[in-house]
């Protein structure tokens, strides 16, 4: 004896398969988003980071600029360069 399938039951297994197929992709999908979405914030946050830091040294560069000024119109004298024993 032969167990057959109504075409109904067919028809609800294919629909089955066919509704766990798209909910699996769907999941799959959402991770790869939830991951790139994850990624993107943590590549912004270490831009904002690095510009902070730079911003925090040409600060400080900028305040001992202020602190020992440099005239770069005053000539320099040789000498002043070498070294000199004490």
């Amino acid at each position: 004896m032969k167990d057959r399938l109504s075409k109904t039951e067919i028809g609800k297994d294919a629909l089955q398969e066919s509704v766990e197929a798209v909910a699996s992709t769907v999941g799959e999908v959402t991770s790869i988003i939830t991951t790139a979405v994850k990624d993107v914030a943590t590549a912004i946050g270490g831009l904002a980071t690095d510009v902070f830091e730079i911003r925090d040294g040409a600060r400080k560069a900028r305040a001992d600029l202020d602190e020992d000024p440099v005239d770069y119109d005053d000539p320099v004298d040789p000498e002043d360069l070498t070294d000199k024993p004490e």
